[in-house]
């Protein structure tokens, strides 16, 4: 599997007390533990983002906990009211522990 890549769309600026719209992408296959390999008929190992969260300034601004029904590459869309200027940063957990992260800057006018 590659590493996966995530991707993170937040408006560079923003007015004072706006709510923006955030949307994340990650690319991971997200898989379950119950699909077979077609070459083996052994299952696949659970592998699995299972954690997201997203802090503003250090604080948590949304967190969510995912499950293996999840697709892969998992999207999220969700809301946040700036007052300030400051930096996101987003961070994913997946089930052996790798950890993906990125951070996105607004400046707020």
């Amino acid at each position: 599997m590659a590493s996966p890549k995530p991707r993170v769309k937040v408006p560079k600026k923003a007015e004072k007390g706006e709510v923006i719209t955030i949307k994340t992408l990650i690319s991971h296959p997200m898989e379950s533990g119950q699909r077979k390999d077609k070459k083996t008929g052994e299952l696949i190992p659970r592998q699995i983002i299972n954690k997201f969260t997203c802090e503003f300034d250090g604080q948590v601004v949304f967190s969510c906990d995912l499950d293996p029904a999840v697709s892969a590459n998992p999207y999220l869309q969700f809301s946040a009211k700036v007052d300030n200027s400051g930096t996101f940063k987003f961070t994913w957990v997946d089930d052996n522990g790798s950890v993906y992260e990125t951070e996105k800057n607004i400046t707020v006018e």
